[in-house]
């Protein structure tokens, strides 16, 4: 009788586990799926309008996939959790640059266009400075998070106004580059494929983190790791599967772009509405190792800048520099591990 009971137990407990290993696969596979289907309504969407590549990439992919850092911040600051939701916003954007963009430079080098240097790379860097003296008290205001919001808004006039003016400072071997990768003649079809996508993307990323978060309770892994690696991991799944997606296509303006958008979105308007739901009081780390490392990444983004002062007419992350990347966030995040084992908390 008892070995039937256990047996029993054992087969409840498997048919449990399975739930989230089908979650990871699944959501894996529509998250490649859907990023794909993204990536080419926004491009042909971009075509279709006469906008710039770069500023679909931002308004669209960019804040799109940040949809999933602005419910858990939102919801963190909500439930009085206003360290979550400024370490979710700052480490996906430590993520987006590090990881992401380290990660998609290895696949395939990414191009700056000269909009990219002129900007959107200097509007992105002046922003996140401009948040550095509402954090020097370590409080955040319902005042101070709706002039983060406020920022934001003027940022988006700026760099939609000059569109324009980035379409037509583009080289023509980009311009061909977008014409081939084109796929969609009807503006309609290409609104529905990119509204598909980025539904399906945005789903699939929570179905795959929800997966990947149970499977991690059911092997006993502390919430902090689970917090610091799967969450912030996971939550950047929609921008790692556009931005990859959109290499592989040669669109290397929405590949940018994203991260650029979602980075911008994630200072601003994620922990700016976070701050202005509840005012909330912040640890020194949030001050002094993540947001600096935003900072820092935010300001390695010029370094393919420098070889432009030597007569190269094509700045680009290379693949050496996305490995550098890569390697440091992979440093940073088993330094995060390492402290959440020593704490006494975890």
């Amino acid at each position: 009788m008892n070995n039937m009971l256990f047996f029993c137990n054992a087969s409840a407990s498997s048919v449990h586990v399975i739930w989230p290993i089908l979650a990871v696969v699944v959501g894996l596979l529509l998250l490649v799926w859907s990023a794909e289907r993204f990536v080419a309504g926004s491009a042909s969407l971009a075509k279709i309008l006469g906008m710039s590549p770069l500023l679909i990439g931002m308004v669209i992919v960019g804040f799109g996939t940040s949809a999933p850092e602005m419910c858990v911040s939102v919801l963190a600051a909500v439930n009085n959790s206003p360290n979550i939701a400024l370490g979710n916003a700052y480490g996906s954007n430590i993520a987006n640059i590090a990881l992401i963009l380290g990660l998609t430079a290895l696949i395939s080098p990414i191009f700056y266009a000269r909009s990219v240097m002129k900007k959107e790379l200097p509007v992105l860097f002046i922003a996140t400075l401009l948040c550095l003296p509402m954090l020097l008290d370590f409080e955040l205001t319902s005042l101070e998070g709706i002039l983060m919001i406020a920022i934001f808004i003027v940022s988006m006039v700026i760099l939609s106004l000059k569109s324009k003016q980035a379409k037509n400072d583009e080289e023509p071997e980009h311009i061909k580059a977008d014409e081939e990768v084109k796929e969609y003649d009807s503006i309609w079809i290409s609104i529905f494929w990119l509204l598909v996508g980025l539904v399906v993307l945005v789903a699939s990323s929570q179905m795959l983190v929800w997966g990947a978060k149970d499977i991690a309770f059911r092997c006993h892994v502390s919430d902090l790791v689970v917090g610091l690696t799967i969450v912030a991991i996971g939550t950047s799944l929609p921008e790692l599967a556009s931005s990859v997606a959109a290499a592989l296509k040669k669109e290397h303006d929405i590949a940018l772009g994203n991260i650029i958008g979602s980075n911008l979105f994630n200072t601003l308007m994620v922990v700016g509405l976070a701050s202005s739901v509840k005012s909330f009081t912040l640890e020194k780390e949030v001050l002094f190792r993540d947001y600096s490392l935003v900072l820092f990444f935010t300001a390695l983004l010029f370094l393919p800048l420098i070889p432009m002062a030597f007569g190269s007419k094509k700045p680009r992350i290379s693949r050496i520099f996305g490995g550098v990347l890569l390697l440091l966030y992979c440093i940073y995040t088993v330094y995060l591990i390492s402290l959440a084992f020593v704490s006494p908390n975890s």
